[in-house]
């Protein structure tokens, strides 16, 4: 469904250019859970971005976004629109930031539903009252009519994420990035935000990108899993192979720092920090704080290549 090839995103400021998405690649085939993670900072939030191409000004974005073999890159502002309206969206890590504060919650979503009728039937105002009330009770949210004539301010922040979510799934969408749609919630209520998109993602027949630095969530909600270090993908592969097999120095590192509730010592954190996005290493952006570093991992980026079944791959010097 989407294919992702070699995606590089630079931000030109007054320093210089920041070269944030070095090359990423990955795909979502129809009806997957795919996780994209990573620690902060390390791109995720830009890449998904750019696929809907609602990056900065500042920003020049090269590459190769396919969408069911549509280059979504190439497409024109009347063309990305319907593609927007009717074929993907998007759950934003903020809910206060992505709702309007001036308008009522039910000015909002009706208007999402109303702009999602291209080319198809059109709605009289009582059908649009229907579906906006059913995306509520998707979404596990009652006392439709009390919602639907509150401001943002006047709900929770687990409600208005709820709100989020039901705008992306109000009508029929094939494509739903989700990125770190629990950050800004507590624990209780991010673990029912990511069952409610898990649920709808079943129910609804969604491919999902579940974007989050959570290794605990990647593992309980994803079919395949990416993982990102400073705008480079180092490792790939089906969720439970990579879990049981990681591979790649950095996600064996990023699993060291899982706490341990076994009692089994204390879990560490990795040495360093990301790397500067004006002068990125030159080859392996890992390399200043890889335990295993060589002079090649210096001077050569590392390709990706095959280190499991299923397209397990690792991009590495030193893994077979």
């Amino acid at each position: 469904m989407l294919s992702v090839e070699d995606l590089r995103v630079s931000f030109r400021v007054y320093e210089g250019m920041l070269r944030v998405v070095d090359g990423v690649s990955f795909s979502v085939r129809r009806g997957e859970r795919v996780g994209l993670v990573g620690e902060t900072g390390c791109g995720k939030t830009t890449t998904m971005k750019a696929i809907m191409r609602i990056q900065a000004s500042n920003a020049t974005v090269k590459g190769k976004i396919l969408f069911e073999g549509k280059d979504v890159l190439g497409m024109t502002p009347g063309n990305l629109q319907r593609w927007r309206r009717n074929s993907v969206s998007m759950v934003f890590q903020d809910p206060t930031s992505a709702l309007n504060p001036v308008f009522t919650i039910g000015d909002q979503l009706r208007e999402v539903i109303r702009c999602s009728q291209d080319g198809g039937e059109r709605l009289d105002a009582a059908k649009i009252e229907k579906i906006a009330e059913r995306a509520l009770g998707d979404v596990s949210l009652g006392d439709s009519a009390r919602i639907l004539a509150n401001y943002p301010f006047q709900l929770s922040g687990g409600m208005r994420q709820r709100i989020c979510i039901a705008m992306s799934v109000a009508t029929s969408r094939q494509l739903l990035l989700a990125d770190e749609p629990g950050t800004s919630l507590d624990v209780t209520i991010q673990d029912q935000i990511l069952r409610l998109i898990s649920d709808l993602v079943r129910d609804k027949g969604l491919s999902v990108v579940l974007v989050t630095h959570s290794l605990g969530v990647v593992r309980e909600m994803t079919d395949r899993v990416y993982v990102m270090y400073a705008g480079n993908m180092v490792e790939s592969g089906l969720t439970a192979d990579l879990f049981r097999n990681p591979t790649h120095p950095y996600t064996i590192a990023l699993m060291g720092c899982v706490p341990k509730l076994s009692g089994k010592g204390i879990s560490q954190g990795i040495a360093g920090g990301m790397p500067d996005y004006l002068a990125p290493p030159k080859g392996c952006r890992f390399f200043p704080r890889c335990p295993e570093a060589k002079d090649v991992c210096r001077d050569e980026k590392p390709a990706s290549r095959e280190v499991g079944p299923d397209g397990h791959l690792a991009a590495c010097h030193f893994r077979p």
